[in-house]
């Protein structure tokens, strides 16, 4: 092969992998623009890097808006349990509760998520 069809041939990879660059740094995946199979894999695996103490707010820009809220008060404490979809049942088109991972703050506090979570919440 001659020189120019070489140097072509590596210009086209670098704009090529200029391209895929960009589109990795300037287009993060959002949930609200998710497929719901996508949505799902991603909110399981954000839920499984998790700390308690994280803040509602910091949740609520790593997950966006969850799939089902509740709240209330119990005494002075604020207790909300958000639930974010993570495992497919049924294709209905509805979400359900048994569909998602709950996660429950106190105070705008996470203190726990999974199933026991929503127990809490329910005897709160």
């Amino acid at each position: 092969m001659n020189k120019k069809i070489l140097t072509r041939i590596g210009l086209c990879v670098l704009i090529y992998v200029a391209l895929v660059a960009s589109v990795m740094l300037f287009y993060p995946d959002k949930p609200a623009d998710m497929d719901w199979k996508d949505r799902e894999q991603y909110n399981r695996v954000q839920i499984g890097k998790l700390e308690l103490g994280v803040g509602r707010k910091e949740i609520l820009a790593l997950l966006g808006t969850p799939d089902i809220t509740k709240a209330k008060k119990a005494g002075m404490m604020k207790l909300q349990v958000m639930f974010y979809r993570t495992q497919h049942k049924q294709s209905d088109g509805i979400t359900t509760e048994d569909e998602c991972t709950p996660l429950l703050f106190e105070n705008d506090e996470l203190v726990a998520w999974g199933d026991g979570a929503y127990q809490r919440y329910n005897n709160s």
